[in-house]
C-alpha cells in the first residue's frame, strides 16, 4: 500500500466511525517505530511533523527517511504538518511532498485567517495536497507553538461559514480540549462537533488528544472525530523509557546504546498498537 493523500484515510474512518492516530515523530527511531506500530495492528496512520521538528531535521532529511520507510509498506500512511502559522514552511513542506498541512492562523481575526486559508489550500491542491483548517487556538504549548490562555470560542455559524468558504479537508475546532498533560479531566463539548458534521460533513480532527479516556475518545469519534492527534504521550512515552533503561543501566555499570534504542522503540511500538485499539482503526488497513 502506497503513502496515500490525507483524505483518503480520513474519509473512510470519518464514514465507518472510527478514528486514525495522528502521531508526531521528532526523530528517525520515533518515525520507524509509529510506522511500525500501525503495521502490527493493520491499521492506517497519519505522521505528524511540527514545525520545530522540520526546522531542526530539515525538510529533505525527513522527507528521505519518509520515503525509505514507506517504499513498502503495507498499511496505507500519510505524512502531516502539524500546527503551522509559517506560510514559507508550508510551502516548504509542499514542495518537499507533504501530503496535507495544518494552517494554523488562529491567532488572526477570523476573517484575515479565512483569507488565507484560501490561498493555502489554492497552494496545496496545485501539489495534490489537503488542508486542515482551525479558527480557535487549542489550548496549550506544543513544540513553542501556542499559548496556556484559552481562546474565544467561535459560533457555529462562524464556523460553517469558514468551512464553506475555504473548502479546507479537515477541520479542527476547540471543544475544550488541550494541548499537553491535562491537570484535570476535561469537560469537551461534543455536541458542537455532532453540531458541525450534521450541518456539513467533513472530517474533524481532535487534538489534545493525550490523556483523554477511553470512553471521551470513543464518544468523540463516534461524533465524527476522524484524526485524533497524538503528540505529548509519545514525548512522555518516549522519554520515560530511556529514563527507565538509563537508571538501570546505571545501576548496572552497563551502556549498551542498541538495547536502549531497542526497548524505547518497543516502547513506541506498543503506544501506537494501544491507540490503534482504542481508537478502532485496528484492522482497518
Amino acid at each position: 500500500m502506497p503513502v496515500v493523500p490525507l483524505t483518503e484515510i480520513v474519509g473512510r474512518s470519518f464514514a465507518e466511525r472510527y478514528g486514525v492516530p495522528a502521531v508526531n515523530i521528532f526523530n528517525d527511531l520515533t518515525l520507524e517505530a509509529v510506522l511500525a506500530g500501525a503495521v502490527q495492528a493493520q491499521s492506517p496512520v497519519i505522521v505528524q511533523t511540527s514545525v520545530k521538528t522540520v526546522r531542526s531535521l530539515g525538510a529533505s532529511f525527513i522527507k528521505a527517511m519518509w520515503d525509505d520507510l514507506t517504499r513498502d509498506i503495507p498499511v496505507p500512511v500519510s505524512l502531516h504538518l502539524d500546527h503551522c502559522p509559517d506560510r514559507d514552511v508550508i510551502t516548504t513542506c509542499l514542495q518537499h511532498g507533504w501530503n496535507s498541512v495544518l494552517f494554523d492562523a488562529s491567532e488572526l481575526p477570523v476573517e484575515e485567517n479565512q483569507r488565507q486559508t484560501i490561498e493555502v489550500v489554492a497552494e496545496a491542491r496545485r501539489f495534490g495536497a489537503h488542508v486542515e483548517g482551525e479558527i480557535e487556538s487549542i489550548q496549550g504549548v506544543e513544540d513553542d507553538h501556542g499559548s496556556d490562555e484559552e481562546s474565544q470560542r467561535q459560533s457555529l455559524e462562524v464556523q460553517l461559514a469558514f468551512l464553506e468558504a475555504t473548502g479546507v479537508d479537515v477541520f479542527a475546532p476547540a471543544i475544550g480540549n488541550a494541548h499537553g498533560s491535562y491537570k484535570s479531566t476535561p469537560v469537551l463539548d461534543g455536541e458542537r462537533i455532532t453540531q458541525i458534521v450534521e450541518s456539513r460533513p467533513v472530517p474533524i480532527a481532535l487534538h489534545g488528544g493525550s490523556g483523554l479516556s477511553d470512553d471521551q475518545f470513543r464518544d468523540l469519534i463516534a461524533r465524527g472525530c476522524a484524526k485524533v492527534n497524538i503528540s505529548t504521550a509519545l514525548k512522555e512515552r518516549f522519554m520515560k523509557a530511556e529514563l527507565d533503561f538509563l537508571t538501570r543501566a546505571q545501576a548496572a555499570g552497563t551502556w549498551d546504546p542498541p538495547s536502549l534504542f531497542r526497548h524505547t522503540r518497543q516502547e513506541v511500538v506498543d503506544l501506537v498498537v494501544g491507540l490503534c485499539d482504542t481508537f478502532g482503526s485496528a484492522g482497518k488497513a
